[in-house]
């Protein structure tokens, strides 16, 4: 990753763990807690593994120039770092080294180290969850009752709350964080089987309590089949950041359109020189939404070639594996990151009601136009109000006058028997936000 980038593109608590010596490190936790367990089990000496043990605690050990060129030419770093433990360990008790690795195939090694990976990469990304839904909330709460206009189709429709509109994302990111609870259970789950998967080489009688066992050692669940080529845990992940970085990138597409400066009902968070152009001294243009959406969009492509990798060949498969090499610890870093962004967003977000009010006013009334047609409904028929109104609105539009002046001159309307006061109400449009407010509410008294 650029070292210009690394922040703004990446997230580098992230990307430490998905690093060669965070991804190492997994393999020799993994190699560490198996060695100890069929010690446990009886399954290979007590002495051996523990010498396998104190080598794999420290993955400083590791030559990792002799890694990447064994990596090179074996294919996979996993016999590699295998051959080192062995080599080492031999070296301080001849002949323990050869029971590391004892009954394991290369793909256990890296899958559960790929799910101990993504186990601390939700981790990150459920604490930046729980600090946008945090923010959205207070938000909400703030701008329950602050009036703006909702738009359609890119243009203005009905009057809405500020803080409805926030509720909406609010609950959106609350399903987010319910899928994540919910998927977790599906995706932190050993993998240890052995070459097809049967466990083969161990002792029958000791092979499930070893499988058993070294799941809880890695508090992982234990898996009910081996799944070396059923890739839909890792699928299923994947579709979620899909999902979350799409509604962050939502909620950035929002904010870009409301801080156009025809609109300017929002802004991003302020810092010196943020936004600004080269060459146009007033420009303050959207950062953060700009990185979460193009960020967003590279999230979702990612995706789609995981899936792709779920097309494995038989037991054990030849290349779709190796996608998930490629674009999972992408699609994690990039994650974090637009979770990043998207907490900078919320968290100094800055709100213009007064903007908001304004601009519910430059259809001079046009905005409330469905509640004065819905008001004299019931006197003249909704399809004959519709007309009417439809008429005046093109009028109001046409000669820039005042939808309730129209309304007042004409005979249709003055017929249906509303007064003057209450065509006034309702060419209001603080009078017409629905249950805007009572909605927020019963968002923030369910979290």
């Amino acid at each position: 990753m650029s070292a210009i980038f690394q922040n703004i593109l990446s997230h580098p608590e992230i990307a430490a763990i998905w690093s060669d010596t965070g991804r190492t490190s997994f393999y020799l936790e993994f190699e560490r807690a198996l060695a100890l367990v069929q010690a446990d089990l009886g399954i290979i000496p007590r002495e051996a593994a523990d010498a396998i043990a104190e080598y794999c605690s420290d993955v400083s050990n590791v030559n990792f120039e002799d890694l990447r060129v064994q990596t090179e030419k074996i294919g996979y770093p996993v016999l590699g770092l295998i051959k080192q433990i062995v080599r080492h360990v031999n070296a301080k008790a001849p002949g323990y080294g050869e029971w590391a690795h004892w009954g394991a195939t290369t793909q256990d090694v890296t899958d559960t180290a790929t799910v101990l990976q993504l186990r601390q990469t939700v981790d990150i990304i459920t604490s930046s969850l729980d600090g946008i839904i945090a923010d959205l909330r207070n938000l909400a709460d703030i701008y329950k009752a602050t009036p703006m206009a909702a738009r359609s189709n890119l243009q203005q429709a009905v009057p809405i709350t500020f803080g409805f509109k926030l509720a909406r994302l609010l609950c959106t990111f609350q399903r987010h964080h319910e899928r994540l609870v919910q998927l977790k259970h599906r995706v932190f789950v050993l993998q240890f089987g052995g070459a097809a998967g049967t466990l083969a080489t161990l002792p029958a009688d000791k092979a499930l309590k070893c499988q058993a066992a070294l799941a809880q050692a890695l508090k992982l669940a234990p898996p009910e089949i081996a799944w070396h080529t059923e890739r839909d845990r890792f699928a299923e992940l994947a579709g979620f950041f899909a999902l979350l970085t799409g509604t962050c990138a939502k909620f950035a597409v929002d904010i870009k359109l409301l801080m156009q400066t025809e609109i300017g009902e929002v802004s991003e968070p302020f810092y010196e020189h943020r936004g600004s152009s080269s060459t146009m001294p007033q420009k303050r243009n959207p950062i953060s939404c700009a990185y979460v959406s193009a960020i967003a969009t590279a999230v979702r492509q990612h995706a789609t070639a995981i899936y792709e990798a779920m097309v494995a060949d038989h037991e054990r498969s030849t290349g779709p594996w190796e996608i998930e090499w490629i674009v999972l610890p992408e699609i994690c870093t990039l994650t974090g990151a637009a979770l990043k962004h998207t907490r900078e967003l919320t968290g100094g977000l800055q709100v213009h009601p007064e903007v908001m009010m304004k601009n519910l006013n430059i259809t001079k009334g046009s905005i409330v136009a469905e509640a004065v047609m819905m008001g004299l409904a019931p006197q003249i028929g909704r399809q004959v109000a519709h007309d009417v109104v439809y008429e005046l609105c093109r009028q109001s539009a046409e000669n820039n006058v005042d939808l309730l002046h129209l309304l007042c001159a004409d005979e249709r309307v003055m017929s249906g028997g509303l007064s003057v006061e209450q065509l006034e109400q309702l060419c209001d449009p603080k009078n017409y936000l629905g249950l805007s407010v009572e909605m927020v509410q019963r968002v923030l008294d369910h979290p």
